[in-house]
């Protein structure tokens, strides 16, 4: 009798700075909504924060386990973006749109993706989430080009 394993699902962390604190609620109830593993890392509410506090909480936790996700959302998603990607072994991608999104798992690889809250609907960031979630990277001659990163 032949016996398979069941692909193991990725965990998805999420943190956002106060200006991506609502859509990171929005984000959370839909990864939820769809039966994902979701590790919220804060910030709890609107109340001013420093924003590369979460980026860098969130890209310790990413260390410790290649079969995750991470999600930060902050105001315009480039200060977390930039902070993240100050990681060994973090490739975060400001995502904006579905091809955006999309080339940076097909092309890149990114295993955490930044939404600017203050610049990206959130029906479009939903979209976003999903479409990140489901493309695989390419390997290939993408996994030179990632290598040299």
């Amino acid at each position: 009798m032949a016996s398979y394993r069941k692909k193991k699902s990725k965990k998805i962390l999420l943190a956002s700075d106060h200006a991506g604190f609502e859509l990171k609620e929005a984000i959370k109830r839909f990864l939820i909504k769809k039966r994902k593993k979701v590790l919220d890392l804060g910030t709890k509410n609107t109340n001013s924060v420093d924003y590369p506090d979460f980026a860098h909480l969130l890209s310790k936790k990413m260390k410790k386990n290649n079969n995750q996700f991470g999600i930060l959302v902050c105001g315009s998603g480039i200060g977390m973006d930039m902070a993240a990607n100050k990681h060994k072994s973090i490739r975060a991608a400001l995502c904006y749109d579905l091809k955006s999104t999309k080339l940076s798992r097909l092309h890149n690889n990114a295993n955490v993706m930044a939404i600017g809250a203050r610049l990206t609907k959130k029906n479009v960031a939903l979209k976003c989430v999903s479409v990140f979630m489901k493309t695989n990277f390419k390997g290939g001659r993408y996994m030179n080009r990632v290598k040299k990163i």
